[in-house]
């Protein structure tokens, strides 16, 4: 089975390397960046440890993407990539979890972004029924925009991700601005937890869940332009760029604000500014941040999109979910994406932000784990396949084996209420991917 992204597709490529970077960075800046300060303080300084751990690991995943891109600039993304190498039963394992995982993720999304918009209408957490509502209103929103095509849906992206470094720059001024005038604000409320190898884990899938997305420019694979040359690219520079800005931001509120208060915050980078500004600043942040969450919602809307479509082409979902629109959007692919993620958000939301938060980035990341993992494993198998002049070298072997030896250090830090969901939301692709099958079968039966 021929892993190639169709003609049709590949006819329609509007995203170019810019518009891909784009992606990647909006993708993961904006997974995470609201709630993941409240949701890493109850670890304190071992958050430093995990967020180390973290970067090294997604260095490694991101050169296994990017090699496999290089190698296969014309497969269908990671479906393919999985598919060269292990099969069609991995294949359609690897891309259910992280289809899964992509609409768990989008709930966790859309929450952090309604943390940001109870600092402007405090009133709204009144009502236990106006938050899910209003959450549910802003999936179906980027539903509708990515409904208009990706090349609407890229520019969006690029936007918004122009938008969503300034909070990031100004939080890094703010803590430079801090530890000049006042540095000795940095000690005055450090975290008591002493040193744990096993918090440094935990922090380390919190962590990965802020930096899901790396690999999001090889999934429209066939709607990018020289591929060979535009995926590699963004990968590695978006991986890069997002993992700076993560690492620095995380630092200074993790110093400047107590570790309960951070811990309960649903607006940590506003409440950072208003205290150290004054209000009107923690406004402006509050906006530029929701501005940011945005950008990723609408980022993860085109890759759920563009996954449902590839499996549906494939076999793996039925062949109506692979059908376009007038704008060559896959239509039905992004309104079950908007219904199951709606679906998993009202099932879910309780609690606070940040608890309801932590709970769905988990999960999110469990469920990302087998493509993180079966991916640099097919860089060591397809070493001498496709281009069969340029061997996998020693360094990105290395990169792909330290990949999933990263891998397995997540799964021993994750705790079982996420870990049990994400692995029944996995096991449940089984009897989806053996009904499919059937139906094939007998439909190639009846055509014979």
């Amino acid at each position: 089975m021929s892993g190639a992204a169709p003609a049709s597709a590949a006819s329609g490529r509007t995203l170019g390397f810019w518009m891909a970077t784009a992606l990647v960075v909006g993708n993961i800046i904006g997974a995470g960046i609201f709630a993941m300060p409240a949701a890493l303080a109850p670890y304190g300084l071992n958050a430093l440890g995990g967020w180390l751990v973290t970067v090294l690991g997604c260095a490694c995943l991101a050169l296994a993407f990017a090699e496999l891109a290089r190698r296969f600039p014309r497969d269908d993304g990671p479906y393919a990539y999985t598919l060269r190498a292990f099969g069609p039963w991995a294949a359609f394992f690897v891309m259910w979890c992280y289809w899964v995982s992509v609409w768990v993720a989008n709930a966790a999304i859309a929450i952090a972004v309604i943390g940001y918009v109870l600092y402007f209408v405090p009133g709204l957490a009144a009502n236990p029924l106006a938050p899910p509502i209003a959450a549910l209103a802003l999936v179906w929103l980027f539903v509708l925009i990515n409904l208009r095509g990706a090349r609407t849906a890229g520019w969006v992206q690029v936007l918004t991700t122009a938008l969503k470094l300034l909070p990031s720059f100004a939080v890094i001024l703010l803590g430079l601005g801090v530890l000049i005038t006042d540095p000795h604000l940095y000690t005055q409320h450090l975290p008591p937890n002493p040193a744990s190898w096993r918090e440094v884990a935990s922090v380390s899938s919190l962590a990965l869940f802020a930096m899901l997305g790396l690999e999001c420019a090889t999934i429209p694979a066939a709607r990018v332009r020289d591929p060979a040359r535009n995926i590699p690219r963004a990968t590695l520079a978006g991986t890069l760029i997002a993992a700076f800005l993560y690492v620095c931001i995380s630092v200074v509120p993790m110093f400047l604000i107590p570790q309960a208060q951070l811990a309960a915050s649903s607006a940590p980078f506003a409440d950072l500014f208003a205290q150290h500004l004054g209000g009107q600043w923690g406004g402006w942040i509050a906006a530029f941040c929701a501005i940011s969450g945005l950008g990723a919602l609408n980022g993860w809307t085109l890759v759920i999109g563009e996954v449902t479509q590839t499996m549906a082409r494939h076999g793996g979902f039925p062949q109506a979910l692979a059908r376009e629109n007038s704008r060559a959007a896959p239509a039905r692919a992004f309104i079950l994406s908007g219904i199951v993620t709606s679906v998993m958000l009202l099932m879910n939301y309780v609690g606070s932000v940040g608890s309801v938060f932590a709970f769905f980035s988990v999960a999110a990341t469990i469920l990302t784990i087998p493509l993180y993992v079966l991916d640099p494993l097919a860089v060591l198998r397809l070493r001498r396949a496709g281009d069969t002049t340029r061997a996998v070298g020693p360094f990105t072997a290395a990169a792909a084996i330290l990949a999933v030896v990263y891998c397995a250090w997540i799964v021993w830090g994750v705790e079982a209420k996420p870990l049990i969901w994400g692995t029944l939301l996995g096991l449940a692709g089984i009897p989806v991917y053996f009904v499919c099958t059937r139906v094939q079968r007998q439909q190639a039966s009846a055509q014979a």
